[in-house]
């Protein structure tokens, strides 16, 4: 798939190191799936759909900070919708979200209201000032905050939250975050994992199956083409929550 060529409408803020950007053409993703975001002169790098035609970046790199610096009317190279997305289940859901992993799930559960599922929604963030997207969670139904510091809502990780509300009563469970906080997550949910979808991030190259760079040992699980959305009794059955590879295809282990 050849990229297209595509012109930076929007630009938001979202807090100070995530942004926003909305583009011509919009797109129609399954929510879950991802484009392949090629910055000219930089790098190509994926991304996940916050929006129809739009995805919410934190600049962690050298090409999201070349992205960075582009504004409305600008251009880039888009390839996509890619992968597998999530698969709405049921009518109760419970969306469970880490830092920028919030942005995927905004989109998901907005799709799910318009279906008319009940949504409840747990987002973790470091501190208050890291919020993204919560008026948009808000408008959904219920939202349960936890930040690490304690300076809004439940002290901790995203799964600290889960005390205060009964994972079993939901159809399904969808995660996206930090690896270390998914897997906290998956095992306090210990007997129902079936139930539950994981959009996970890993070092992708050619978004078409072919390089292996994000292939899961042992099975080889290619999450560009797979996934990135990957159900949790498969996934415990990986190296998921114990280690990833980098660019260098050498491991790198999470800490306990």
């Amino acid at each position: 798939m050849r990229p297209v060529n595509a012109v930076i409408r929007e630009v938001a803020e979202e807090n100070p190191t995530v942004r926003t950007f909305r583009f011509v053409p919009s797109f129609d993703p399954v929510p879950g799936q991802y484009l392949m975001v090629w910055v000219r002169g930089t790098d190509e790098v994926p991304m996940s759909f916050s929006y129809q035609d739009g995805i919410t970046v934190q600049s962690l790199g050298e090409a999201t900070e070349a992205l960075f610096c582009l504004g409305p009317g600008k251009s880039v190279g888009l390839r996509g919708p890619l992968g597998n997305g999530f698969d709405l289940v049921g009518d109760r859901i419970l969306l469970v979200g880490g830092g920028v992993g919030a942005a995927p799930l905004a989109l998901l559960g907005e799709r799910a209201r318009e279906d008319g599922l009940e949504v409840t929604s747990l987002m973790g963030f470091r501190c208050s000032s890291d919020l993204i997207f919560r008026s948009r969670f808000e408008k959904m139904g219920d939202l349960v905050i936890t930040t690490d510091d304690g300076s809004e809502g439940v002290c901790g990780r995203a799964s600290a939250g889960l005390e205060r509300l009964d994972p079993g009563s939901y159809d399904q469970i969808y995660l996206c975050g930090p690896e270390p906080m998914m897997m906290d997550v998956i095992l306090r949910c210990r007997g129902f994992e079936s139930r539950i979808q994981a959009s996970i991030n890993r070092y992708i190259k050619c978004g078409m199956g072919i390089c292996g760079s994000c292939c899961l040992d042992p099975e080889g699980i290619r999450v560009c083409v797979e996934g990135p959305v990957i159900r949790a009794d498969r996934l415990l059955k990986s190296e998921f929550g114990r280690y990833r590879r980098g660019p260098g295809g050498l491991k790198e282990y999470y800490r306990r």
